[in-house]
């Protein structure tokens, strides 16, 4: 986690303060540094989140349900500052806060795709069974994850298209974004780590109870 604190911190303060201005954007493009990272990410733990669905599904493998649940609020928040961050930008860019246009629906798509994971795994009780529809889902909304990337590319857009670092971005801004979003990386795998660790002790807590409870059934009778 301080590791992430360290290379966000030092990320936004050399692209905010340091990076040469853009020369259509000016200044307003600085909103780079929050909203790329947010995005990639956005997509990446989707990403991992579907290979975790797999696991579990063709495996029954437990932890890899857990791992994949640890995920979905941080893919969700991460998700959630693209589209704030991004609004925000085509404010000041295009003087709409907000376009239908493709790059940006399948974006809040994924949004609703996180939330509804979330939301399904803590509806029912039984969540072995929760977790196999959760699992499902997941990899039905994988379709979104190449449309999202090549939106702009398909379909006429005023999101500008995907950024390449190498052809795009002056060498003053590519470093500090790049520090960012290895700062969003580290930060993500922190939480990760950190909300898996509680879900394995949760689960283990409630499957001893279980036990208990079994115990304590066959002994009444």
């Amino acid at each position: 986690m301080v590791i992430a604190v360290f290379l966000l911190l030092l990320g936004w303060a050399w692209g905010l303060g340091f990076a040469p201005a853009d020369a259509k954007q000016r200044d307003g493009f600085r909103i780079i540094y929050f909203h790329v990272p947010a995005a990639m990410w956005s997509m990446g733990i989707y990403a991992l989140m579907a290979v975790c669905a797999f696991v579990a599904l063709v495996w029954q493998n437990k932890p890899s349900e857990l791992l994949m649940m640890s995920m979905a609020p941080i893919g969700a928040t991460f998700t959630f500052i693209a589209l704030g961050t991004g609004s925000i930008w085509g404010k000041v860019m295009w003087n709409t806060w907000w376009e239908w246009d493709a790059r940006m629906t399948s974006e809040l798509i994924l949004l609703f795709l996180y939330l509804g994971a979330i939301g399904l795994y803590h509806t029912f009780d039984n969540h072995q069974h929760a977790g196999r529809i959760v699992a499902i889902l997941l990899l039905v909304g994988v379709i979104n994850l190449p449309i999202i990337h090549f939106s702009v590319e398909w379909w006429q857009s005023l999101h500008q298209a995907s950024t390449q670092f190498h052809n795009t971005i002056n060498s003053a801004m590519r470093v500090p974004l790049r520090i960012a979003i290895f700062g969003y990386m580290m930060l993500f795998m922190a939480l990760t780590l950190v909300r898996f660790r509680t879900m394995l002790l949760q689960n283990s807590i409630r499957r001893n109870w279980q036990i208990e409870q079994l115990l304590l059934k066959g002994g009444t009778q």
